[in-house]
């Protein structure tokens, strides 16, 4: 081989190297921390009482596709969910390209789904997830609102 030869190859590995060096650090977990740390741990957390961190393990799923009078899809319709007997919305989605839509909530509850796209009229479902499964499949099928678009 040639000298330039070998001298390439010398330093293309020197090179590759010295990029292995920092991300197989990177990749190593920290130390654990000491004892001064514990001290610490109880301070922060009675700092922040109210925050928690939230599962989605238990949630309920609703999920299902939204339809137009034609039987097509319905991108971008606005979907709201409440618990039953509450006036204020507190979950919002819209439809994806393909008129689906997936909502999670806490289980135990009832819950009214609301469906609203303009120039259609608006549909309500009820949604049961105190009993059963952990998610529920719902299809709309929008209808023209009657006297022309808003």
């Amino acid at each position: 081989m040639h000298r330039s030869q070998w001298i390439s190859i010398l330093c293309t590995a020197a090179l590759v190297a010295s990029f292995g060096v920092p991300f197989g650090m990177a990749q190593e977990p920290a130390p654990p921390s000491g004892p001064t740390s514990a001290p610490r741990a109880p301070a922060a957390s009675t700092s922040k009482p109210g925050k928690k961190k939230y599962s989605h393990a238990n949630d309920f799923l609703i999920r299902g596709t939204v339809f137009t009078e034609k039987a097509l899809s319905f991108p971008g319709v606005q979907l709201r969910v409440r618990r039953a007997g509450e006036k204020k919305f507190r979950w919002e989605s819209y439809t994806n390209s393909r008129g689906e839509f997936a909502v999670r909530v806490p289980q135990g509850s009832d819950y009214e789904m609301v469906v609203r796209a303009k120039g259609y009229s608006d549909q309500t479902r009820a949604v049961d997830a105190k009993v059963g499964g952990i998610e529920q499949s719902v299809v709309f099928r929008m209808q023209p609102r009657a006297g022309g678009k808003e």
